[in-house]
């Protein structure tokens, strides 16, 4: 059995997609993660199924590079909105997703912003396994007397994400850090972790281990994540222009309506099929 696909990317995070409108797609683990292998597979961060839905123009599902299920993916929002507003001649569009329904509408070209919605701010809403002020919450890496990491914002936009503030940046501390918060049991769904440095009040450099994935170009739901917990600590005004390792994402958490809306970049890199 063969199924087409579109190879895209969002800022530097990439993915796989593949049209199941008409036909279900249901891939196990195994093949999801030999699938994403960059060196003996396609190579991808994602998964993503196009499907079809009664409220929406399509339901995304969304599968990481492990094989596991999430809520949702900010970048790959952007690249499903762009295909399907292609696809309908339209300039806005409905995708439902596991973490809610999201509106995409077109912002130039191949640029396209999607209204994320409300950030959830409260501990039961991320989640977490115990009550805390989501503003800075008691975790910490390394020492009790000097730790490296501490009190990081903790929000969903959709799915779980934590954001420390930090000039540390590198690969190396990125990859140990968040390896270890991502399952830590404050988490019960696990959680994206977030290294954010705020250049100024309108700019903020972020690189992010994402759960399932790892350590990605760009994680859309990040952006917004870093933005909201940024202006929770009045570090930055409410629209601020995000710096990923693939591009640049401007998130505006609208004050009118508490929503957040993210705009950025879409790019079709090849096609082809999957075999199985």
């Amino acid at each position: 059995m063969t199924r087409p696909f579109v190879k895209m990317n969002g800022a530097g995070n990439d993915f796989i997609v593949i049209d199941a409108l008409e036909t279900p797609f249901r891939p196990t683990e195994d093949q999801i993660r030999a699938l994403a292998d960059r060196g003996s597979g396609e190579g991808f961060d994602q998964l993503i199924a196009m499907e079809p839905s009664d409220t929406a123009d399509a339901f995304m599902r969304v599968w990481n590079a492990d094989g596991s299920m999430v809520e949702t993916c900010g970048n790959a929002l952007r690249c499903l909105g762009w295909l399907l507003m292609e696809a309908k001649g339209s300039d806005r569009v409905v995708i439902d997703t596991a973490g809610g329904p999201t509106t995409a509408v077109r912002a130039g070209d191949r640029q396209v912003t999607v209204d994320m919605g409300k950030p959830r701010l409260d501990w039961t809403q991320v989640p977490l396994a115990e009550e805390m002020d989501t503003r800075g919450i008691e975790l910490q890496v390394g020492p009790i007397d000097a730790p490296l990491l501490h009190t990081p914002g903790a929000v969903s936009m959709g799915n779980p994400h934590v954001v420390f503030f930090t000039d540390r940046q590198d690969d190396g501390f990125v990859t140990g850090s968040g390896s270890l918060v991502e399952h830590h049991p404050l988490f019960p769904q696990g959680v994206n972790v977030g290294f954010a440095n705020v250049l100024d009040r309108s700019h903020i450099r972020l690189r992010v281990w994402e759960r399932g994935a790892g350590l990605t170009k760009a994680c859309g739901t990040g952006a917004c994540a870093a933005q909201v917990a940024a202006a929770r600590r009045g570090l930055t005004d409410r629209k601020a222009t995000v710096v990923v390792d693939g591009g640049e994402l401007v998130i505006d958490w609208d004050p009118a309506t508490d929503h957040v809306l993210m705009t950025g970049p879409v790019e079709i890199e090849r096609t082809g099929a999957l075999v199985f």
